[in-house]
């Protein structure tokens, strides 16, 4: 039994790496050369950096040195008094881990909860975990961090575009789903894309936050982008959300307002999978604008043009309101901790999170209604 209590509190984590391969086959990893440079721009100085990465300043001077001289370019620029700043060859190398990272994080996440749960199942006396399927988000990767930081709540997650969160919900195969709407015109179209898989009856939502959602652009705007329109200019390069996430269909929804083919858009079919990995795409060089959740943007020093409000819930089967690991994250969420959490997370406003609501009360009653009548008929063919 003393084995299995160890056992329980393992935690599986996956994390991406990368590294260079020579001509001759010889592997050059890069981990450490990055986490130095990284921790360069952060700090200033060479000093600092190794002080943050823990290891020797001639150790990480080596290192640095080393990489300049298999790169045959610089990596830093020092002065005596402005310090040592990265080269635009240094500042590449990070940014281009940033976007590999928040391009592979949602994968990486999933997996590591697939084989945390495969490694559970050893164990018979193991917890029950509650089933999470949404698509990435700040609010939601701070609650499952915290909730996997608790024994007495353990959550898997599953990274999943809304409809195909939804749906798992409907097939058995989560106890809480994601979604996200806009607030306003675009509420209603988006509504509908929920529409086969959100049900008046069996469902209840459990609201969690109010999200900025915008344009991010390089900083000081220097295409002078400023709404949804411009995304049509020849100089302007646009990278979108993936195929099926409720971000690129408000895309779709805006530029249809205002009769925009998506076609004139340079870049709508390019697309990434988390809004950080859009940020970082930006922020590298590789694109003019794109859209997401106001914190990517400025945790990226990306200037950032509101479009949207959107509203979150997680949707669960009425009947599960009651167990009692379900009571235990209602508990979490409304809880000093997760609070501070949510008071840093710029963009975000959690006021009344943790409410359980009806359909007929996020939505309105002639929402519930159509949904119900749309339901009956499709149970009838």
């Amino acid at each position: 039994m003393a084995n299995q209590a160890k056992a329980y509190n393992f935690k599986a984590r996956l994390r991406s790496e990368w590294a260079l391969e020579k001509p001759s086959g010889e592997i050059l990893p890069l981990s450490e050369v990055i986490r130095l440079l990284a921790a360069v721009d952060a700090t200033g100085h060479i000093a600092g950096a190794c002080k943050a990465c823990g290891v020797s300043y001639r150790h990480g001077w080596g290192v640095l040195r080393d990489a300049e001289k298999e790169f045959a370019a610089p990596l830093l620029d020092t002065s005596r008094r402005q310090g040592t700043k990265l080269t635009a060859f240094g500042q590449h190398l990070i940014w281009a881990n940033r976007r590999v990272d928040a391009r592979l994080m949602p994968t990486l996440e999933s997996m590591a909860s697939e084989l945390q749960e495969e490694l559970e199942r050893l164990y018979p006396e193991s917890q029950p975990r509650l089933r999470l399927h949404a698509s990435h988000g700040f609010a939601v990767e701070g609650l499952t961090q915290l909730a996997n930081g608790l024994d007495m709540l353990p959550l898997e997650l599953r990274y999943r575009t809304a409809i195909e969160a939804l749906a798992s919900l409907n097939h058995g195969d989560c106890d809480l789903a994601g979604f996200q709407v806009p607030v306003g015109e675009f509420e209603k179209p988006i509504l509908q894309r929920y529409s086969e898989w959100l049900d008046p009856e069996q469902h209840r939502l459990i609201f969690l936050a109010v999200r900025n959602t915008g344009m991010f652009v390089q900083t000081g705007n220097p295409k002078n982008i400023v709404s949804i329109a411009d995304l049509v200019k020849p100089d302007v390069r646009f990278v979108n959300r993936q195929i099926g996430s409720s971000t690129r269909s408000l895309v779709g929804l805006m530029l249809q307002q205002l009769d925009i083919d998506p076609s004139r858009v340079q870049g709508f079919d390019n697309s990434e999978f988390t809004h950080m990995a859009i940020a970082a795409h930006i922020a590298s060089g590789m694109a003019d604008v794109g859209i997401g959740v106001e914190t990517a943007a400025w945790r990226c020093g990306l200037s950032f043009i509101p479009l949207a409000k959107e509203r979150y819930f997680f949707a669960v089967h009425r009947e599960t309101l009651q167990a009692p690991q379900m009571r235990h994250l209602l508990d979490l969420m409304t809880g000093e901790q997760y609070l501070q959490y949510m008071a840093q997370l710029v963009g975000y406003d959690a006021t009344g999170m943790g409410s359980v609501q009806t359909m007929e009360t996020a939505f309105g009653p002639a929402f519930a209604r159509s949904l119900s009548a749309s339901r009956k008929e499709l149970s009838k063919s």
